[in-house]
């Protein structure tokens, strides 16, 4: 059901209709405006041409009404909420180049030039929206409103997995120079192998009397990280900056808000410009590469780290894992 509007007078107005100045407008769902009508116009005229535009859209399946709708299913609401931000950043691109096409006019060999072409700047973040665009043709297949995937069979880039490694010291650099927000944010994705959606996300009610209770927003694993020394003194640390009396997260700002994804994304890399300019270290590791780190350093094999780490397949944790194996010599492993 619509949400009721602020005037109770215009309720009357057909879904995503409002009146700008002289004008009714219809604002799709993935934005921009279409003037539907004068606002002199009787409802039932309204609704008439409402109804007009929406056959005429549905007769044209653009791919802009594709990812709209595809954004609206219960398909596209059953996704975590990080793979969902991901998915409308990644349909940017792919809307400016295909979103006034019909959806049955694109082609294997339209995908393949958009990925040619957007490789050249990315090709990790080609591979992104390709995979992207692919899972909305799915869904779009599936229901009968389109013929074909047209990037089905389309190959992507080959990546080279990450092997970045963060050593002790640079890590110990990082960590003196870094404010104690930063500090606490680092040992629990240190400590807990987490990512930094769920280190935002972490609420006091989650820190037990057993440990930390951590939900990965990722693969929906529920974990409680049992208390060690360094992270009851993290959580410590975080209660003594947590003044304010509607501090609700772990990690918030001196006003007791949450830090959202940018503005914490913003002070990781102002913490890192200042240790690097301190230090003359490239320091060229990520706040993700932090994860890495707690999987590489943990003993044992991969299906013991897996229990640890919350992965759901070994696969997944030997792509964190970035520890140098140590193998014997032919001298001291030598059959007798």
């Amino acid at each position: 059901m619509a949400r009721r509007r602020k005037d109770p007078a215009l309720n009357w107005l057909p879904p995503r209709c409002y009146i700008k100045g002289p004008s009714i407008v219809f604002r799709p769902i993935l934005g921009g405006s279409i003037k539907l009508c004068s606002a002199d116009k009787k409802q039932s005229e309204v609704w008439s041409l409402y109804e007009q535009l929406i056959s005429q859209k549905e007769q044209e399946y653009t791919i802009s009404v594709m990812i709209s709708e595809f954004f609206g299913s219960a398909d596209f609401h059953e996704l975590s909420k990080t793979t969902q931000a991901d998915y409308r950043k990644q349909s940017k691109p792919i809307l400016l180049v295909f979103g006034k096409m019909k959806a049955d006019a694109v082609g294997p060999q339209h995908v393949r030039a958009y990925l040619d072409k957007r490789g050249l700047k990315s090709r990790v973040q080609a591979n992104r929206e390709k995979a992207f665009f692919s899972r909305s043709f799915r869904w779009a297949y599936e229901r009968g409103k389109v013929k074909m995937n047209p990037c089905k069979g389309v190959k992507q880039f080959k990546e080279r997995a990450r092997t970045r490694y963060i050593t002790d010291e640079e890590y110990r650099v990082v960590y003196d120079l870094a404010p104690n927000v930063i500090k606490v944010a680092m040992e629990v994705a240190y400590l807990c192998l987490a990512r930094r959606g769920d280190i935002l996300a972490l609420r006091w009610e989650h820190v037990l009397d057993e440990g930390v209770f951590i939900q990965q927003s990722k693969t929906a694993v529920k974990q409680i990280k049992l208390w060690s020394p360094r992270l009851r003194d993290a959580i410590n640390m975080a209660r003594e900056l947590c003044k304010h009396p509607i501090a609700g997260f772990v990690i918030s700002k001196p006003d007791g808000q949450v830090y959202t994804t940018n503005g914490f994304d913003a002070a990781w890399q102002k913490t890192m410009r200042e240790a690097r300019a301190r230090t003359g270290l490239p320091l060229d590791f990520t706040f993700h590469d932090l994860k890495a780190k707690g999987i590489s350093d943990l003993d044992g094999s991969s299906r013991d780290k897996q229990q640890i780490s919350g992965h759901k397949t070994e696969a997944q944790v030997q792509v964190y894992d970035r520890s140098i194996k140590r193998v014997p010599t032919v001298e001291t492993a030598r059959k007798k």
